[in-house]
């Protein structure tokens, strides 16, 4: 685990915020210098704390107004089956977030579709027609009470390391 001081702290939960401020913006908002920022920023990039910068779209503007939120069980769940379930998931552009779950079901899949035959053409080709898939059952969304992108900090071991100030 990577350790972050304050000044990391104040940078991601800024760009968590808004990551299309400049350097000059962000090193305003977290009262240090521009340089500094910049080498900070970068840093947390190498290390890969910051995976990418995207625009946040609203999926229903654009026509898929559908979750689903999907279970997936296979028939076997070696490392290798495991692994090719994810990577045949993986290039379904629909499916937006697969995760590889216990005790339970195997996988927990959120995808994005336009309506339910939407829904049922992704099923079909991405599930269905998997030999390994033993079970598949979906939940669709009524109502989106909460969407949140960002990661809390100052939590569950993320806070403020001791010691020098890695400028």
């Amino acid at each position: 685990m990577l350790d972050f001081d304050d000044l990391d702290l104040r940078i991601l939960e800024q760009l968590q915020s808004d990551s299309s401020l400049t350097n000059h913006e962000l090193s305003q908002r977290v009262h240090a210098s521009a340089p500094t920022c910049l080498r900070r920023v970068r840093r947390l990039m190498d290390e890969g704390v910051i995976e990418k910068q995207v625009a946040i779209l609203d999926p229903t503007k654009l026509g898929s107004s559908l979750t689903a939120i999907i279970e997936i069980t296979l028939d076997v769940q070696t490392v290798e089956a495991l692994q090719d379930f994810e990577a045949h998931v993986a290039q379904e552009p629909a499916i937006l977030q697969c995760y590889r779950v216990s005790p339970g079901p195997d996988f927990i899949i959120m995808a994005h579709v336009a309506d339910m035959p939407a829904y049922h053409a992704m099923a079909h080709r991405v599930f269905t027609s998997q030999a390994n898939v033993r079970n598949v059952r979906s939940f669709f969304s009524i109502h989106r009470s909460k969407f949140e992108t960002r990661v809390p900090l100052g939590t569950a071991g993320v806070g403020p390391r001791t010691g020098s100030d890695p400028t």
